[in-house]
């Protein structure tokens, strides 16, 4: 029993330790966000601790929301606002409360393998569950300052022809309006509401070292980075990938980030045309901003800074 004892100290102290760490070297913005994406394994591998270390920076940092970039529930996404992956998934692991904020979601591919009417739906359940619709835009307003950030959360499965084919496995991504979604998202895109920083949030990556199907980033390529790239948006953010990834490519001004899962990552990753870094910890991103600088911070399991991606206003 007191070996038992000093084991739970132990890890308690070191779960401390790394969060002091993280919260020593984030600098807090005017506006921040936690994102955090590729969840669900019922607290499992590291999602619990990695849960309490979002909990604790959010209760030193004054987090605006939490982006969930889809994946929140694995592997089958969800059958109704009743199941029980609710509870395993999702509230009994983010109880801490500095985490009983706004989470805006988004449905990633394996949300499209169950019902993703009760995904949006939940929002009638939970307070701080907000998904409006399955694609939709928020902006945001500094407290202390007038800075604003547009965030625009876009629904990227029903956008790779790949899941549209096999609808058998995500019998909703075929139903989905693709042209409808890519005219909203060009008018979010043209429309900066006078915003100093617009970031765009998916699933799906648009450029990543990855061994998943070529015509995933393709599909991507070809339906979004054009857009984005015609109306100057600042970064684009994903998950899917399970690992980190900063990427800058030729011709585009736009920073391409790969956030890593809170829960289980891939450790194999290495650099593409176009890599700034990569590392194949578990963790999440804290994103700040001020009118003058637009800072995205990868935290690893160990509440470690890996990477700082920096944006500064021209």
């Amino acid at each position: 029993m007191k070996r038992f004892l000093i084991n739970i100290f132990f890890l308690v102290s070191l779960l401390s330790a790394h969060i002091a760490v993280a919260q020593s070297v984030i600098p807090e913005g005017d506006i921040n966000f936690i994102i955090a994406n590729d969840l669900g394994r019922n607290g499992y591998y590291r999602q619990q601790p990695m849960a309490e270390m979002m909990g604790e920076l959010a209760d030193s940092v004054d987090i605006s929301a939490v982006l969930a970039l889809g994946d929140v529930h694995h592997f089958d996404g969800v059958q109704s606002v009743n199941d029980p992956l609710w509870w395993s998934n999702y509230e009994s692991i983010y109880a801490h409360p500095a985490l009983m904020i706004s989470w805006l979601p988004i449905l990633g591919n394996h949300e499209y393998r169950g019902n993703t009417a009760a995904v949006l739906d939940y929002s009638n359940v939970s307070r701080r569950w907000q998904m409006p619709a399955r694609y939709y835009s928020r902006v945001f307003v500094g407290e202390d300052s007038d800075v604003k950030v547009k965030v625009i959360f876009i629904d990227t499965t029903p956008l790779i022809d790949k899941y549209r084919r096999e609808s058998d496995i995500y019998p909703d991504a075929s139903r989905q309006d693709v042209k409808a979604q890519l005219t909203w998202l060009e008018g979010e895109l043209s429309d900066r509401s006078g915003a100093e920083w617009v970031v765009v949030v998916g699933h799906h990556p648009i450029y990543a070292d990855t061994s998943k199907d070529d015509s995933e980033r393709i599909d991507m390529q070809s339906k979004v980075d054009t857009l984005l790239r015609r109306y100057g948006a600042d970064m684009y953010i994903c998950g899917h990938i399970h690992n980190f990834q900063h990427i800058r490519v030729t011709g585009s001004d736009i920073d391409y980030i790969v956030n890593s899962s809170a829960s289980l990552s891939r450790k194999k990753v290495k650099p593409i045309e176009g890599t700034v870094f990569c590392g194949g910890d578990e963790g999440f991103s804290v994103l700040s901003a001020t009118k003058d600088t637009l800072i995205l911070n990868m935290i690893n399991f160990k509440g470690e800074v890996v990477h700082s991606v920096r944006r500064v206003s021209k």
